[in-house]
């Protein structure tokens, strides 16, 4: 059995699909799982162990010779069955094309039409996390063809052995020269264009509430296009010890950085999602606004390791500067600085 699993948007999208090739991956072992995913997200593809091939998808604006040569792909891949986890119909098109006999999708918009399978999910309403609307298809494709889904267990969804954690926090110390001893904490303030986030101020006035000590630094990250912002709050924070981190060797690289922190604080954004697959404690902002709710976008980690802040009842849903940041670092302190 050869599988499709399309989740070919942003980084924290992909994440959220993680628990899909683990189910599949832990019930079926015998299958064989692709995963089609844009080149932003290859690199932490690659390295997933529940998936053993990756596909690239040139995206939607690739020109109609790249369209066409992804068809090919699949088409000479002969999958069995494509779980298209967020579907369009230039992939659900494409799946038609392909000649896949099994095609689940979830029941939504003109992309319905092009599988003969559908799950209504009505992910508009967000009643539930993301990721267990991911799971759902999996788990109706199980159905359809007669498996019943295993307890796939709690342990991080994304991990690196101990010797790998161990060279990478030896270099990123010796880099930053930082004492042997320091706990880091991580803030990423930049939105990655998919998420609305704190302004720099709010993040410095959070960063000086916090419970710390001596022992500590606030490591500020920056992914692509993300280094001029995080300079500006490090500005903000010039009598606070901490460091600028710019992500410029891959995703798997910046993961396994993110690993070493003791909180990882930011908005509802990739990076935010790759500590909650690695079970880091989170403290995160999101907007109340229906379709970015904390629920709808809940990180990976246990409930325990995880803190979620929006703008009040009373204010606009989108209003980030309604958030009272101080209060937000007094429930951080209770949960994750207690000394």
């Amino acid at each position: 059995m050869k599988i499709l699993i399309v989740r070919n948007d942003k980084l924290g999208d992909f994440i959220l699909s993680y628990p899909v090739y683990k189910l599949l991956k832990s019930t079926i072992p015998s299958c064989e799982i692709h995963a089609l995913v844009p080149d932003y997200t290859k690199d932490l593809a690659d390295y997933y162990p529940w998936i053993d091939k990756t596909i690239l998808d040139p995206g939607s604006n690739a020109k109609l010779s790249q369209q066409i040569a992804l068809l090919k792909i699949l088409r000479q891949q002969k999958y069995s069955s494509i779980i298209t986890l967020f579907s369009t119909t230039r992939i659900g098109f494409l799946s038609l094309l392909s000649g896949i006999k099994y095609r689940i999708a979830p029941a939504s918009k003109i992309a319905q039409f092009f599988y003969n399978h559908k799950l209504v999910q009505q992910r508009s309403k967000s009643l539930k996390p993301e990721y267990e609307y991911n799971l759902d298809l999996a788990k109706q494709f199980l159905a359809d063809h007669g498996y019943t889904p295993v307890n796939t267990s709690h342990e991080p969804l994304l991990s690196f052995t101990n010797d790998d954690i161990r060279q990478v926090r030896n270099e990123f110390y010796t880099q930053y020269k930082l004492d042997t001893e320091s706990k880091l904490i991580f803030i990423h303030p930049g939105t990655g264009g998919s998420a609305t986030n704190l302004d720099l101020e709010q993040y410095a006035t959070l960063a000086k509430n916090l419970n710390i000590n001596d022992n500590y630094t606030f490591v500020i990250t920056a992914g692509p296009n993300e280094l001029e912002y995080a300079n500006k709050l490090s500005l903000l924070l010039k009598n606070i010890p901490h460091i600028v981190y710019p992500s410029t060797k891959g995703l798997v690289n910046f993961a396994k950085i993110i690993q070493l922190c003791e909180i990882f604080i930011g908005g509802s954004t990739g990076p935010l999602h790759i500590a909650g697959a690695l079970n880091r404690p989170t403290a995160a902002f999101y907007q109340r606004r229906r379709s970015a709710t904390p629920l709808r976008w809940q990180t990976l980690n246990s409930e325990d390791r995880r803190l979620a802040f929006t703008p009040p009842e009373n204010e606009h849903e989108s209003d980030m500067q309604k958030i009272d940041v101080i209060e937000a670092a007094n429930k951080i302190n209770d949960k994750f600085l207690k000394f």
